[in-house]
């Protein structure tokens, strides 16, 4: 017992020498947008040297693999809970591109509405970065920790993660101020004001964003 004891208020005394934590939150990236090649990570899949990852276009009828994206916007595809089901479509990850060809098929007012795609000729969405465009998050990641399996949350877009950010629930309520009366809402919790009253996500109306109603955040 007495052999335990210097260890264990040692560790409890290490703590107190952390400063700051910081938290950096990705939006609308996967992890192999911007990790998929970086050294040691569990990224793309790769072999002698050379990509292995391939997603078949339904548009070109042809298989493209990740490629070095070193623009600063990217457009990428459809991201929200149905779109991610069918970009992992049970483990086959193949989904990717047919969800941009069916994003392009929606009456978009917004280019950056979950349910929508870029218009861009050439979709890209299979492409990722590396040091050269994000030094610093690479930086970061050298310096200090990189989970490469690390998981958000829930598979649907910003404002649902955000909820799970901060309250680890994104939900919606029936009853105003009644956190009793809220249910799951992976893809459509109530919309803060300025996400603007006629928007609609997956072409289902959102009805009155305008007071927002978060009652289960009194809880967390």
């Amino acid at each position: 017992m007495s052999s335990a004891t210097p260890a264990a208020t040692t560790e409890a005394s290490d703590i107190h020498k952390i400063q700051h934590v910081i938290v950096i939150m990705q939006e609308n990236r996967s992890f192999d947008s911007y990790f998929g090649t970086f050294p040691g990570a569990d990224g793309l899949p790769a072999q002698g040297g050379g990509g292995t990852a391939c997603v078949p276009n339904p548009t070109t009828q042809q298989c493209v693999k990740p490629f070095h994206d070193p623009n600063d916007l990217n457009r990428g595809g459809p991201h929200g809970e149905a779109n991610a089901r069918a970009d992992i479509d049970g483990g086959k990850m193949d989904g990717f591109l047919e969800e941009v060809r069916k994003g392009r098929k929606q009456a978009c007012k917004d280019a950056f509405d979950p349910a929508c795609s870029g218009s861009q000729a050439q979709p890209d969405v299979m492409g990722y970065h590396d040091a050269r465009e994000i030094p610093n998050y690479w930086a970061y990641a050298k310096q200090f920790v990189l989970q490469d399996h690390m998981f958000e949350p829930n598979a649907s877009w910003s404002l649902p993660e955000h909820l799970f950010m901060v309250s680890a629930w994104s939900a919606i309520c029936t009853k105003p101020g009644d956190p009793m009366s809220c249910e799951n809402a992976l893809q459509s919790p109530s919309h803060p004001p300025d996400f603007g009253a006629k928007r609609k996500a997956n072409n289902k109306p959102q009805g009155n964003v305008s007071r927002p109603d978060y009652a289960w955040t009194d809880l967390t």
